[in-house]
């Protein structure tokens, strides 16, 4: 396989697929039309696929989906934005500039503007600017700057119906129950180029027979009223996003606009905070609508920096100041509280980077997923699903042994009933 061609990329392969052979030997014995499953019935916690394998291949491509699936994802999360036909993409948000090759093409150069995007001016390219027969002419980029850079321009821009398509056909090659986790990004603006996006994706799904509570798909959401009409026109699982803007130096939260509260209640007038979602009464009312949370894992488990003349402080004298200076603080009670009412709880982003990892988790990132899978997560977003898969393994094992005995019968060991 062309995606696997390099040895790094050969060994993590193998990686992931002798823990597959543990971890969801069992599961071939499943076909799966979406019917039938329950999620008590899926792995736990699952491992969504954070953009695809986006710490190893360009995001959102069909490659990103297909190597996160082949790492161990039980979903992989493909982000929704609309075309000028109206065909939904995979994209991470409406501006295609910081992911694909677009300011390189002289073809589309006059394309280039500046919009307002949730009340915030934006430049760039926008994928509602294009039909879906010109971004087949993009390819994507990695967005991240740290990470691998040799395969930009080599991948396309998947649409959402060719997601599902693979996802389908990487199910029934692996005998395991494989789903999506589309999030609609920036319902309101959407809505306001009169492109909205959720009749859209449940179109599309409903031609994939995947428009039911028991089909291999949530839909999440960063603004409540589109989870609103959703919920009001199909019984697939929905999930609340919640957004902050950072962290303080003392492991608050800090709400600097935009990412102080959903989009819609700005432009609703509600007051309030992202923040407030997570209360008792937040999680209360999330719950009338939505079967879980999606927070930033710091809502969560914060951390805190060391200060030095009112600042953070360097501590580990890498010569740069991040998370790795970082130290946890205690656990809160959103996850009992959002159990309490039934709601799943699925934070995001876990990432390798040992810039990204407190110092309590002493440069290894599956001692990061190990402590919030103690904590009592449902789910993890990750840009690396193998780490994810690692230390779910792990995690079983160190609760119980015989966990061993199950993964080697060739039972299905990791349904959560």
């Amino acid at each position: 396989m062309r995606l696997l061609r390099n040895r790094t990329a050969r060994m993590l392969a193998a990686a992931a697929a002798t823990l597959l052979a543990l971890s969801a030997g069992a599961a071939r014995a499943h076909g799966d039309d979406g019917r039938g499953f329950g999620h008590r019935a899926e792995p736990s916690p699952l491992v969504i696929g954070h953009r695809g394998a986006s710490g190893y291949l360009p995001e959102h491509t069909l490659e990103s989906y297909a190597l996160a699936i082949e790492l161990g994802a039980d979903y992989v999360e493909p982000d929704l934005v609309a075309t000028k036909d109206g065909h939904l993409i995979a994209r991470h948000e409406p501006n295609l500039i910081a992911t694909t090759n677009v300011s390189a093409l002289p073809q589309f150069a006059a394309r280039k503007r500046t919009v307002m995007v949730d009340g915030v001016p934006d430049t760039g390219f926008f994928a509602s600017d294009f039909t879906l027969a010109e971004i087949r002419q993009l390819r994507a980029v990695q967005a991240f700057g740290d990470r691998e850079q040799g395969l930009n321009g080599q991948f396309g821009i998947p649409t959402l119906e060719e997601v599902i398509a693979l996802v389908k056909r990487k199910s029934d090659e692996k005998g395991r129950r494989i789903g999506i986790y589309p999030e609609t990004k920036h319902p309101t603006y959407h809505q306001g180029i009169g492109l909205a996006l959720e009749d859209r994706l449940l179109a599309v799904l409903q031609k994939a027979g995947w428009n039911h509570r028991h089909a291999p798909v949530f839909i999440q959401s960063f603004e409540t009223a589109n989870l609103r009409y959703l919920r009001s026109r199909t019984s697939v699982r929905l999930v609340q996003l919640v957004d902050a803007n950072d962290l303080n130096p003392d492991g608050s939260l800090d709400f600097t606009k935009p990412y102080d509260k959903p989009y819609d209640w700005v432009v609703s007038g509600r007051a309030g905070l992202f923040k407030d979602l997570l209360t008792p009464a937040g999680l209360a009312e999330v719950r009338t609508y939505a079967d879980g949370v999606g927070p930033w894992k710091y809502y969560l488990i914060p951390s805190a920096c060391t200060l030095v003349n009112g600042a953070c402080s360097d501590v580990n004298g890498d010569g740069a100041v991040n998370e790795a200076d970082r130290k946890l603080l205690p656990a809160t009670d959103v996850i009992a509280n959002a159990h309490k009412l039934g709601l799943v709880v699925h934070p995001y982003t876990f990432r390798n980077e040992q810039r990204r990892l407190a110092t309590d988790h002493a440069g290894n990132p599956v001692n990061e997923y190990l402590r919030f899978f103690e904590a009592g997560v449902d789910g993890v977003f990750s840009d690396f699903a193998d780490t994810a898969v690692a230390a779910r393994v792990t995690w079983k094992l160190k609760q119980d042994p015989s966990y061993a005995r199950c993964l080697v019968s060739g039972r299905r060991c990791d349904r959560d009933d």
